[in-house]
This record gives structure tokens, sequence and C-alpha cells, in this order.
């Protein structure tokens, strides 16, 4: 070990001496690009490694009852891995990842470099109802919050790096390198700089260039049929945006609220597995598309053509307790309908799937699910409308659907623009894509101002925002501005006794408190200028007469955007702080947080 440090003191002495920060950077971006590209790979090696397992060991032949159980197999593992081997909680990776930029200086265990890889894979590859890539986001911001700390880079330098991780595994994982960068600049980061767009397009264009020579360039959902945009659509679009926003709401509301329920109402980590795995297997059992990512059932309905197979929507229903009535010949009279609700039914139920294998111990994100689910919204709008004679290409509606749920629940339209246009090469349809996403998002934000991702560390005031002010509000931390050279008095001191302290104090402020520490009160010297030179009332006055209750009191562990609120709304200069026992800690005061503001903003900014 201390040949290890050795050598990596010297490396980073070299480094200090010959390379400059900014050329480190490019450096380290390039190396997180390989790093995140080689764990998405690993990562999709180790899910179809485990869909092997299932599909040709633990199965042989057809669909059969097998496939209700082995997603309850793949949630227990993932579950006692979680539980005795990483001993911590590696669950809601981006939720994580924005936590530790808002409160944790930028740093993420060493460990999600490598844990959320093996218990996402054992959950997805098993058949959990989740997705791969929020796991690869947490792991690939790990990587690079690591590496910048191993060089001992600064915070914002780390962040940074955190940011090159989370693009190059969104382009490593997806093969969309502008996902990558526009993802990074919405869901993550607070204010990007053009001197940090460098190094993000070099991680997110290295990992998605290795991954093509890993897995090939073709799009992981090739489109190949499709119709081109036409004007007289749009206001088919619009109506699918608006839809689209209200299942992003229900998507993001229902989620967070069974998330919540789940987490409160069982407490024993083995009856969170019988109940997550019972719950997925029964889902599964009515609705075989929850069974994994789902995107099988996404391309099928991408490439949907009834002209060269007319049994292609009847299969659309194969293994479900609803194959019969597609095969009936009343079935067969009636088979749009049936497909419309059949797939809205799973559009409602979706969340409880994925919440069943992530509340019982599965490790996945929500990226799949909701591409899945606006595929499936997508195709319904456009099947609604045909029914009603609007000559709608279902195919683009599913296509833009995925856009349009992915902008709302994350909040991040670009994303979803880019991403469903990498995805399936459907750069032709971006007037589609562009018009979904936007309305999803603009009608979202009208109920929700934060995405799914930020909603938990909103709801704790540990958000760091887009919007300067109150990122660097977020950045401040009560330690930062308390002050503790303020003199103290006790309530049983006389005006005498006051005097004398104030004659040795610089401050015009003292904080009265009991011989226990707790705070009692404040004085003012305004309060006590008019007697404090008449010695003939030294004994008649005590402290406990003069001292006043202050305007407000901070809590020790308050959100500084809090704490202006407060300040705002008292009029105060001067506010004392305590801990959860009233315990005084000290003073803090608007004029100080003013100048430790613009400290950071400076910093903040700098090119």
């Amino acid at each position: 070990m201390e040949k290890v440090s050795k050598i990596k003191n010297s490396l980073i002495s070299w480094r200090e001496t010959n390379l400059s920060e900014k050329h480190l950077v490019g450096v380290l971006s390039l190396l997180v690009g390989i790093a995140t590209a080689l764990a998405a790979w690993l990562l999709k090696t180790l899910i179809h490694a485990c869909q092997y397992v299932v599909e040709n060991v633990m199965i042989h032949g057809e669909y059969t009852f097998w496939y209700l159980i082995t997603p309850t197999i793949g949630i227990a593992l993932a579950a006692l891995f979680v539980r005795y081997i990483v001993k911590d909680d590696i669950s809601h990776g981006i939720t994580k990842i924005l936590f530790a930029i808002s409160q944790r200086k930028s740093i993420i265990k060493a460990h999600n470099m490598w844990s959320s890889i093996i218990s996402s894979a054992v959950t997805i590859g098993f058949g959990g109802s989740v997705g791969a890539e929020a796991p690869i986001v947490l792991t690939g911001a790990a990587i690079g919050s690591n590496l910048a700390k191993a060089f001992r880079l600064n915070q914002r330098t780390m962040m940074l790096m955190i940011a090159c991780g989370a693009a190059g595994a969104i382009g490593g994982i997806f093969k969309a390198p502008i996902a990558g960068l526009v993802f990074t600049l919405e869901v993550l980061m607070i204010d990007m700089t053009m001197a940090n767009i460098g190094p993000l397009l070099i991680s997110s264009v290295t990992a998605t260039a290795l991954s093509y020579i890993f897995s090939g360039s073709e799009p992981l959902f090739a489109l190949q049929q499709y119709e081109a945009f036409s004007v007289s659509r749009l206001p088919y679009y619009i109506i699918l945006g608006i839809v689209c926003g209200l299942v992003s709401l229900y998507f993001t509301r229902g989620m967070n609220h069974l998330e919540q329920s789940f987490k409160k109402k069982v407490k024993s980590w083995w009856v969170k597995i019988a109940i997550g795995g019972l719950s997925l297997s029964v889902l599964i059992f009515i609705f075989p598309p929850l069974y994994g990512e789902g995107y099988s059932t996404i391309t099928d309905l991408l490439n949907l053509n009834t002209a060269t197979d007319p049994t292609a929507e009847a299969s659309l229903l194969a293994n479900s307790p609803f194959e019969w009535l597609g095969i009936s010949a009343w079935g067969q009279a009636h088979l749009s309908w049936i497909l419309i609700s059949y797939f809205s039914l799973i559009v409602l139920v979706k969340i409880v799937a994925s919440v069943a294998t992530n509340g019982g111990g599965g490790v996945g994100g929500i990226f799949a699910p909701s591409l899945f689910v606006g595929c499936l919204t997508g195709f319904v709008c456009g099947r609604i409308m045909n029914i009603i004679g609007c000559n709608i290409p279902e195919s683009n509606f599913a296509l833009v659907g995925m856009a349009g749920l992915m902008s709302g629940v994350m909040h991040a339209p670009l994303t979803g623009i880019f991403l469903i246009a990498e995805l399936t090469g459907g750069y032709h349809l971006f007037m589609p894509l562009m018009t979904v996403s936007v309305v999803s998002y603009l009608v979202i934000r009208a109920f929700e101002p934060h995405s799914l991702y930020a909603m938990r560390l909103a709801q704790k005031g540990e958000l760091i925002t887009h919007n300067k002010d109150r990122s660097v509000l977020t950045l401040l931390k009560m330690d930062n501005v308390l002050e503790t050279d303020l003199s103290t008095l006790f309530p049983e001191m006389t005006l005498g006794e006051l005097c004398k302290v104030i004659a040795e104090s610089h401050r015009n402020i003292f904080p009265v408190i009991d011989h226990e520490g707790r705070l009692m009160g404040i004085l003012l010297l305004d309060e006590v200028r008019n007697i404090m030179f008449q010695p003939r009332l030294y004994d008649r006055f005590t402290v406990s007469q003069l001292m006043t209750s202050p305007q407000a009191i901070l809590s020790h562990d308050m959100a500084m955007e809090k704490v202006m609120e407060i300040f705002e709304d008292t009029g105060a200069w001067n506010l004392p702080v305590v801990d959860s026992d009233r315990r005084y800690l000290g003073f803090v005061s608007k004029s100080k947080i003013f100048n430790s503001y613009r400290r950071v903003l400076v910093h903040f900014s700098q090119e």
C-alpha cells in the first residue's frame, strides 16, 4: 500500500509540474469516455448472460410459468448482493448524482463504479421491469468523481467529471452522443459554460465510438418503416404531446407515491422481496410485455406492418390471458379496441411493476419504463385517431410518444428529442419530436415543478438547480456563514456586569443563554445605550429584564434558501442559530451571506 501511495503522489506531483488543469481535464474526459464505454459493454454483456441462463438453462422450450418465477429470483439475488456485499443503498442512481452535486461536494462512493452494474444486470437479466440506463449513469458519474478525486481536483472540476461520466454513460449505452451531452446540461448540471462543453463532448463521443466498435453501428430501435412529416398532422401531434404530458404526470406522481408507500409500510427486507416478487409475477402473467425492459415490444410497435403480416397485431397479445380474444372471430372484429384496452392497462400498471421491482430489492432505473410507456401511449393515441378517421402513421406516433414521455418525466425536452432521434435513426421526424416533447414538457411543468429524479431532493430543500441564484445558495452551508465571536450573557447578570462585557466586545448584539447553553433571548446594544452610563442603575436591572426575543431562530441544518426566505420575511440582519436541543451555536448575518454568495458566484462562474 505504501508503494502504491508513493507512486500516486509522484504522479500527482508530476502532473502539477508538467500538466495544466485544462489539459488534465481533457485527458481525464477521454479516460472517462473509455471507462464508461467499457462499463456499458460489461453491463449489456452481463444482462445477456443472465438472460441466457434464464432462457437456456432454467427454461427449455416455449413460454412457461418459469417466466413468472425468474423475476423474483433476480430481485432476491440483487437484494442479497446489496445487503450483504455492498452494504449501502444504491437505488435511485440519478437522484444520488444530484445529491452528490448538491450536498456531498461531488463525491460519489467508489463502490458505485461496479455495484450498480452487477445488481442491475441480475435484476434486469432475470426479468425485472426496470431499465439499465440509470445504473450505468451512476456508474459513469462515480468513475468521473473518483478519477477527479484521485488527482485531487477541486469541487468544480469534480462536478464536471461527474457530468463527463454521465454523458459517456448515455453515449455508451444508447450510442447517442448528442443525447449524452444534453442530458447532463438539462438533468444534472447547474450552469454549464462553453469551456465545459469540450470535455463533455470528448467523453460522450469517445464512449459512443467504442460502443460502435463493440456492438455495431445499428441504432437500438432500427426504424424500418415510417411516413414523412406532414404539416397537416401537426394538430394531432400537439394532442399527442398533451396526452404524453398528462401520462408523464401520472407516471411521476404515481411512481413517487407508490415508492413512498412501499418504503413506509413494508420494513422487513425479506417481506419486501416477497411482496415485490409476487406482485411482479402476477402482473407479468396478465401482461407479459412487463417482463424485462420491454424493448422487444417497442421494436414490434415501431415496425408493425399488417400489410405484410396480417397476424402481427394478434401476436402482440401472445402468451397473455387475452390471447384467445385475438384469435376468436369476435376478437378479430374488435381487435383494435382490444389492443387499445390492453396497452392502456399496461401503461397504468407499468409503474406498479417498476416499483415492485425496485421496492422488492432490485436495482434499475426509469429510462426504459418511460420509453416503454411512451411508445405504448403513442401507439394507443394513433390507433384511436385512426379509428375516428384521422389517417395517422401509428409507428411515427409510437416513436415520438417515447420522446414525449421522456421529456415529461425527466423535464428534459432536448434529451427526449435527441435521444429518440439517435435511438431510432428517426432524424427525419425532428419536427414531430420537437412538437410532442415541448408540449409534453409544458403540460407537466404546469403541475410539477420538478422531475421524478429531483422531486425527492426538492422536498428536502437539497436540490441544486439550473437557477444560478438558487444553485449558489444551495452550495452555501450554515458552517460557512456561522459567526461565533459574539459574547454570551446569562439572564441573572446585572447591568454592571453587562457593561463590562460590552466594553470588551466589538459587536452590538449579545445572545442570552442559560447554564446549559440553551438560547433564552438576545440583547441589543441600542436597547441599553441610554442606561449603561448611569452607575446608580447597575444593580437595579438584570439581563433577563433587558433581553428581547429574536425576530426568528434558525436551525443548524436549515437550507440556505430557507434562511434567506426568513431574512426577507422578518427584515432582520442578524439571527441566532441553535441545534435540535435549542443550544446556542452562533449568529448568521445577512451581510455575511451576501459576501459568501459573491465569492461562490465568482468562483462558480469562472471559465
